[in-house]
């Protein structure tokens, strides 16, 4: 018998709740899928984990018992009343109500850093799949002093996600993930290993936060906005969506600037690397 599954039924009856759908809640049951989160995060006594969304606490327990300090981000108030009931005893784990999106991580960590105990960071997330690519780009953009980020999202989302950039699945966000990690693939998780089931297939990715990005440039900013306008034109080439979307002034200067950097003009932007988006935005 699932042990998990009841006790997460026993504690919805206890508490009277259902998963609130608009809050993207699934409340994981699957022992196997846990346990292989616990084990890819390599979560020791030296870790400050910090859980995005941990709802009912089940995987915040196991966490707990081998992490330093465990701090929860939860947004639900009904889940804040049972992780304050279910962990108070626990001297090593923070419940913060608060929405993800609008939390100070940067201070968070900066302080708990302090104690000389905690020597990582480390984040740990079962995602509300309506919000996932805010939450993991607010992660990475915000350059925040972290070992691994371990979530929990939508294949489909994650596919494109730890894709490298000029590869099957690759889109203009594949280029951000790769210029801030290295992004890999965990375990897939089947509809089942949810109360309530969801409607997609889930994946377990982790992104390994790099020292330095793989390319330099002097404006970051103006590099992805290039990437991101390149995509919203994907079907068409470099030269016609950069011209189109005004990053280039006009179709001159597009294959003048292409042909300096060896690019081809017919070149879709899901062909060319991060190296070479890099090029243009120090040209432009």
């Amino acid at each position: 018998m699932n042990t998990i599954l009841q006790e997460t039924k026993f504690i919805m009856n206890k508490y009277n709740i259902k998963a609130n759908k608009n809050l993207g809640q699934n409340f994981l049951i699957n022992e196997t899928i846990i346990n292989e989160i616990i084990e890819s995060s390599k979560i020791n006594k030296q870790d400050l984990i910090i859980e995005i969304g941990p709802g009912l606490g089940t995987l915040t327990k196991e966490i707990a018992e081998k992490a330093g300090k465990v701090i929860c981000i939860e947004l639900d108030n009904k889940m804040i009343q049972i992780l304050n009931d279910r962990f108070k005893l626990y001297k090593n784990v923070e419940i913060i109500h608060a929405d993800i999106l609008k939390v100070n991580l940067r201070e968070i960590i900066e302080t708990e850093k302090q104690h000389p105990e905690i020597t990582q960071v480390k984040i740990v997330a079962n995602l509300p799949y309506y919000i996932t690519t805010p939450i993991i780009m607010k992660l990475l953009e915000e350059k925040l002093d972290l070992e691994t980020i371990t979530v929990m999202i939508q294949k489909e989302v994650a596919e494109r996600l730890t894709a490298k950039p000029r590869e099957k699945n690759t889109g203009a966000i594949t280029y951000s993930v790769y210029y801030y990690s290295e992004a890999k693939e965990i375990i897939q998780v089947e509809n089942n290993s949810f109360l309530p089931e969801p409607e997609v297939t889930s994946e377990v990715i982790q992104f390994k936060i790099r020292n330095e990005p793989p390319v330099q440039v002097s404006n970051e900013e103006k590099m992805f906005k290039i990437i991101k306008n390149a995509f919203t034109q994907r079907r068409k080439t470099i030269l016609n969506s950069l011209t189109n979307t005004q990053i280039f002034k006009n179709k001159e200067q597009a294959q003048k600037i292409l042909t300096e950097l060896g690019i081809k003009e017919t070149s879709r932007p899901e062909e060319l690397t991060l190296e070479q988006f890099a090029k243009i935005s120090e040209k432009i």
